[in-house]
């Protein structure tokens, strides 16, 4: 490349300085630990989503997704979950090496193994809403050098919130694909939740597709679907 007389290059002559554009969206980070805050905003847009699909869409045994389970029994799944994680961190010493001994049991061969289930004849979401709520207090008010057990590795609250959050915002990608809902979470709290469960997450993507690919439910870029996954919920040094 030939240079002029001052030294530069061709294309080095001076120009304006480049102004961000004050209306473009601000770059996602993942800075700053998963709250009870982010666990609760998850539930409450889940919930309010859900109230948006007819009330005879959750009998007529539509599919969640990808699922084998209907709608219904997905929300009975999540809800579940919820109550679960908030169950494990309430003993004063929680089980370091099994779950809560509640008895789960499943409806009919092939569906999901609950404790809780929703009195059909009175409403599901708020049975969830509930679910969701002991969860966050849980995560709010136990002291966060407290562990507890989990298949995924033994965790602390943060580490609940993260698991009640991909839980949340997947299960209800799955409900929104079976009910004809449009569902974007948001991508802060995506992004907090990958760099906590999901540390060898690719990178350069948005968080919200990175999730949804994390948890097998679709493919990102040089990265095809998954078949098998799994989040490492133990405790970060």
């Amino acid at each position: 490349m030939s240079r002029s007389s001052s030294g530069r290059t061709a294309g080095d002559q001076p120009s304006s300085p480049v102004r961000p554009d004050p209306l473009a969206p601000a770059p996602v980070t993942a800075d700053g630990p998963v709250t009870a805050d982010d666990l609760a905003d998850a539930v409450r847009l889940a919930v309010e989503l859900l109230r948006g699909a007819p009330t005879s869409a959750w009998e007529n045994g539509a599919k969640a997704g990808s699922l084998h389970w209907d709608c219904w029994e997905t929300v009975e799944h999540l809800s579940d979950d919820l109550f679960s994680y908030a169950a494990q961190l309430g003993p004063g010493t929680p089980p370091l090496d099994r779950e809560v001994p509640f008895s789960w049991h499943r409806k009919r061969p092939g569906g999901p193994a609950n404790a809780v289930h929703a009195d059909r004849a009175a409403g599901l979401l708020q049975t969830l809403e509930a679910c969701g709520a002991l969860l966050v207090a849980m995560v709010r008010t136990t002291p966060p050098q407290v562990r507890a057990h989990h298949v995924f590795g033994v965790s602390d609250p943060e580490g609940f919130a993260a698991m009640g959050i991909v839980e949340t915002v997947v299960h209800t990608h799955d409900l929104a694909a079976g009910l004809g809902l449009d569902w974007d979470p948001p991508a802060g709290v995506c992004a907090r939740v990958l760099a906590r469960l999901f540390p060898d997450a690719p990178v350069g993507a948005d968080p919200w597709p990175t999730l949804l690919w994390a948890t097998g439910r679709t493919a990102l870029p040089g990265h095809p679907r998954r078949t098998q996954w799994r989040w490492d919920g133990r405790v970060r040094s």
